[in-house]
Formats: C-alpha cells, sequence, structure tokens
C-alpha cells in the first residue's frame, strides 16, 4: 500500500476520532481572557523550544528511530502513568510486565478518565491531538482504535523522532550524560547535521556516589577505560573527570546536572580526602559524614572545573528515592516509586555557593526544588548570587518533577516574580524520557501567558501588549539562547 493511500487511510479514521463534540482543548485551552489570548498567540505560541535538560536517547535521535506503536513511544518509561495505572489497581503485567504493547494501551485508555484533575489528563490530550490530530477524549471505549490509528500514523516519516521534534519546532535538545559516555550519538547526529542541535549534558552522580564501596569502584575502572591514567589516587580521580569534562564541552556539551537529596557544606579539610579515598579503595564503607564530605569536595572540584568552561550548573534538589524496597527489588530504580522529600536546603546551600563564590568561581546555576515548600527559599537564594556578571545568573529554575503541572509551575512563577525578576527566567524544559513530551513547553507558555493576561485584567500591570510580549517571548525563548549560548 502506498504512503498516499496509507494516509489517506489514516485521515478517515482519524475523522472518526475528530467527531466528540466534548472535547476542550481548544484554541484557548487555559487563556481565560482576551489578553491573555493575544499574548500567548502572538509572542509565544510559534517560537522555537530549546529544551535544555531532558532524558531522551541519543541513539533514538541521532538513527532518526521510528517507534513501532504508540506504546513504545508513549508508556515506555513513564512513571507518572505507571503511578496512575497502580494507583487505579492495574496489575504490573500491563505496567512493566510481558503483556502485549496493545494490551498495556488498553489499560492505559482505561486509566485516562480517572485521572482527571491530574496534568497526566491535559498531558495526554494535547499529546494526541498535537501529534495525531485526535481530539476524541480516550477513553476504554475508542482506546484500540486509538492504538491502531496512532500505530499506524507513527510509521510515516513525519513521526520518526527527527519528525516528532520538527512538528514541535525544538531547536535545541540537551540529554542527560553519564561522564563515561562516549557520546558516539551526539557526534554521529553532528555528522549528520541533524536538526534539532543535539547536545550533551554532565552527570556526574555516580563520580561520587560512594554509599556502596564495590558498586564505586566497578564505576571507577570503567570511568579509567574513557582516559589514558588511572585512578589510584582521589587526584587521579579529579584528573580525569577534568578530561571528561573537557571531552564533553569538545562535542557541544554546555551545562551539567545533578541529583542530589539536598548540597553539602563542610570546612574544607574537616576530612582528609585522600584518606576517605584509600578506604574505598579498600572497599571498606565510610561513615554518613564521610560520605557527605567525599560529595561535598567531590561537587566543590567540579563546580570550579565548570566554571573555568564557562558552562551552566543545575542542581535538581529534594527527591526522596526508591522508597519502595520490595519494588525496587523487582523493578529497578527510575520506576514510579520516588516522592518529594523534606530536606532542610537553606543552610548548606548558601555557604556551598558561598564556598565557589569567595573565589569567583561560581558559574551559571539552575536550582530546581522538588518540595513545593522551598519555592521562597530557591527564589531569595538566587538573588544573593546574582552578582550583575550575567543577566539571570543564578536561575529559580521550572516547576519539576511533581511540580511541574498547572499548580506547580503558577507556584513558581509567582514565588520567582514576587521575590526576584521573572523577566529574566529562562522557561521550560520537558525533563522527560518521551519523545511525546514538548508539547508541556505549549503548556507552560499558555500558564505564563494567562499569569501575565490576568493581571492586566485585574489592572495590576498595564495592558502595554507590546512590552508584556516581549517579556513573554524572552520567557518561552529568547532569555534561554542568550543564556546559553545556543
Amino acid at each position: 500500500m502506498s504512503q498516499t493511500t496509507n494516509e489517506n487511510n489514516s485521515k478517515s479514521k482519524s475523522n472518526r476520532l475528530h467527531s466528540f463534540d466534548q472535547n476542550f482543548i481548544t484554541e484557548d485551552f487555559l487563556l481565560q481572557n482576551e489578553f491573555a489570548k493575544r499574548l500567548y498567540h502572538t509572542y509565544a505560541k510559534k517560537l522555537p523550544i530549546i529544551d535544555y535538560h531532558n532524558h531522551l536517547s541519543p541513539q533514538h535521535i541521532a538513527e532518526n528511530k521510528q517507534f513501532e506503536n504508540c506504546t513504545q513511544v508513549w508508556l515506555a518509561g513513564d512513571h507518572y502513568k505507571w503511578r496512575a495505572m497502580r494507583t487505579l489497581g492495574i496489575d504490573e503485567k500491563y505496567i512493566t510486565g510481558n503483556a502485549t504493547d496493545a494490551e498495556k494501551f488498553s489499560k492505559w485508555a482505561e486509566t485516562v478518565p480517572y485521572t482527571v484533575r491530574n496534568p497526566l489528563y491535559h498531558w495526554t490530550h494535547l499529546e494526541l491531538s498535537r501529534y495525531f490530530n485526535i481530539d476524541q477524549l480516550l477513553t476504554n471505549k475508542n482506546g484500540s482504535e486509538v492504538y491502531e490509528e496512532t500505530s499506524e500514523v507513527l510509521q510515516q516519516k513525519s513521526h520518526s523522532t527527527l519528525g516528532l521534534l520538527e512538528q514541535m519546532n525544538v531547536e535545541v535538545v540537551c540529554t542527560t550524560d553519564d561522564p563515561i559516555d562516549t557520546l558516539a550519538y551526539h557526534q554521529k547526529a553532528e555528522r549528520k547535521a541533524i536538526n534539532p542541535k543535539l547536545l550533551p549534558t554532565f552527570r556526574p552522580d555516580k563520580a561520587y556516589a560512594v554509599e556502596n564501596p564495590e558498586a564505586y569502584l566497578e564505576y571507577l575502572e570503567k570511568l579509567a577505560e574513557t582516559s589514558t591514567h588511572s585512578i589510584t589516587s582521589y587526584a587521579d580521580l579529579i584528573n580525569v573527570l577534568n578530561d571528561r569534562i573537557v571531552y564533553f564541552h569538545e562535542h557541544g556539551g554546555r551545562l551539567a546536572d545533578h541529583g542530589l537529596e539536598h548540597l553539602y557544606y563542610f570546612e574544607l579539610g574537616t576530612y582528609k580526602i585522600e584518606v576517605l579515598f584509600k578506604k574505598l579503595k579498600d572497599k571498606k564503607q565510610l561513615e554518613q559524614q564521610e560520605i557527605n564530605y567525599f560529595k561535598f569536595e567531590t561537587l566543590l572540584h567540579l563546580c570550579s572545573m565548570y566554571h573555568a568552561q564557562g558552562w551552566t550548573q543545575q542542581f535538581h534538589l529534594g527527591a526522596l528515592r526508591n522508597t519502595n524496597q520490595r519494588m525496587l527489588s523487582k523493578l529497578g530504580p527510575d520506576t514510579g516509586f520516588d516522592s518529594i522529600g523534606d530536606f532542610s536546603q537553606a543552610l548548606s546551600l548558601s555557604k556551598f555557593l558561598n564556598q565557589l563564590d569567595r573565589s569567583d568561581q561560581l558559574p551559571k546555576t539552575i536550582l530546581y526544588n522538588l518540595n513545593p515548600a522551598d519555592n521562597e527559599v530557591m527564589a531569595t537564594m538566587t538573588g544573593n548570587f546574582n552578582d550583575g556578571s550575567i543577566k539571570g545568573k543564578i536561575q529559580f529554575g521550572s516547576g519539576w518533577w511533581f511540580l511541574d503541572q498547572k499548580d506547580g509551575m503558577e507556584k513558581q512563577i509567582n514565588a520567582l516574580s514576587n521575590l526576584g525578576l521573572l523577566s529574566c527566567f529562562v522557561g521550560m524544559l520537558t525533563d522527560s524520557r518521551s519523545f511525546l513530551s514538548f508539547p508541556r513547553h505549549e503548556y507552560f507558555r499558555r500558564i505564563l501567558c494567562n499569569l501575565i493576561g490576568r493581571d492586566v485584567d485585574r489592572g495590576e500591570l498595564p495592558a502595554d501588549e507590546e512590552w508584556l510580549g516581549k517579556i513573554i517571548s524572552d520567557i518561552s525563548y529568547y532569555n534561554a539562547k542568550e543564556y546559553f549560548g545556543f
């Protein structure tokens, strides 16, 4: 069957999926007054996307993967959806188990109507509309038809990984990569000069994950293989990490990222770092404070090296990970058993940043909190270290993970507006493993425009469309482009 015939058949099937008259994803979704509508449609809607933090597969981008069906591109690895399905009482067989892709999608379709007021409800219908032109609400009644329709469309060139990114006008994709990564797929993408630009992000969490000495030593062996140097001392470790930072830089890397419960601070020399390293080499367990100190000093070295390269560092703080030991043993990490933590953040964070700033080695920094109780802490912390050298040098990052929903985004925007400068904000990212997640940028832009439009409607801001439109455009795209230098 020809591609034209396939497309015609798809349109015929899609017509049935467009017939539902209760769809709520309208042209003015989330835009509650005329000024907000003008801001979004004129100043935000058509701008490109710089997705400066995500967990997409570089291989899938470089090789322009064509997914077989919607389960593979939409459900695989998406622990947001998995948590919802488990809550509804769906057996793990249909989530991460051995059920067929069609069966898994059917169970997701069954789940969706019960996700009302969860961001999944909005995201699901935005993604079906934007990528597949399907405007019908997903339920168990039409799940099979939607699965068949989307799987067929995914075979078209327009819905390969690069096609999906092009549809959303994505300009830059920054993946998350371990220091031991060869960056082979980033290099392949660079040779092919593909769009969007594919860039790596340095994520060295395993370089200071010393809780388990045996696992850590295994990682050091892999890290040493990337270098001409062996790692027999702590000084060797820092030298090899610096080599890897230079390597990432040579291949377009301009960002680092770290996932931590909170940052650590000690007086330098509280412990002798080479003594701690030798204990690890001898497979001896460190005490908790020794573990924390090792992380602290290693992070200081890393941040100084980022500064030397002119990079931006990101800190994702506050996740309580792997809380369910039974399911961790069964499924492994990143499968939907993490939550918001209530770690103390302010004091050690301020002292850590100050330690770097004292020697003027504090890089551009983005702080993300997972606990909404820390919004004002983070918003005020940025002002402590903005020194006038760079516009918005220290950023309060967008609502992350459990907070990248309407209420979470609004609270982050309001805290930043009240305590900092919203106009300097570098905006949204996906933080996603799915190639269908990019309507989250649209979601964010609509929420932002609605907040500004609401202020105008209340008489709290002047109805200066040109100026406020520029602020919206900057937050949506131009601030990130300037800040990261892509």
